[in-house]
């Protein structure tokens, strides 16, 4: 991939997630973009890096489409009257097919910021991860949702 093009779209994301596109903000956008490519330059050499770059959108727009989705569940059941007859909250015991740290810390978190889950912990052995559900119907079918969603994702993003 082309290097300079790569910093100045960087840079050029920097300025709209900060929303100001100065000069000395575009500059140091291009600084911390710069930064960042040094350290994983290592990383980008050919065609794998476009295969995880798009791995990692492909995540991206997955996180985008739960958190939507959770939320419209989550203010329907809030929003009802009879909420609480309708809560069915449970902790469930999700078994790991993810092994590093930073794959399970990431699965962990989208896990969290997706509306009506939470992460609660990790086992010592890091081959589960308990999750705290609003409404849990079927045990068994949220596992294999995750399963099927989120950790296959993070999975295929990180190799």
């Amino acid at each position: 991939m082309n290097l300079p093009l790569l910093t100045i779209v960087l840079a050029l994301g920097w300025c709209a997630a900060t929303d100001s596109f100065s000069l000395l903000n575009l500059v140091f956008g291009a600084v911390l973009a710069g930064v960042a490519l040094f350290f994983v330059r290592d990383r980008m050499r050919g065609s794998s890096f476009a295969i995880r770059f798009i791995r990692v959108l492909a995540l991206v727009w997955l996180f985008i489409r739960e958190l939507a989705l959770s939320a419209v569940r989550v203010s329907v059941l809030v929003l009802r009257p009879d909420m609480k007859a309708h809560l069915s909250p449970e902790i469930v015991a999700f078994p790991l097919h993810l092994k590093s740290d930073a794959e399970i810390t990431l699965l962990a978190n989208l896990i969290t910021l997706t509306p009506g889950t939470l992460s609660v912990d990790v086992s010592e052995d890091r081959q589960t991860l308990y999750i705290h559900a609003l409404r849990v119907t079927d045990k068994e079918a949220l596992i294999v949702e995750i399963r099927n969603g989120f950790e296959k994702a993070v999975a295929r993003a990180f190799r």
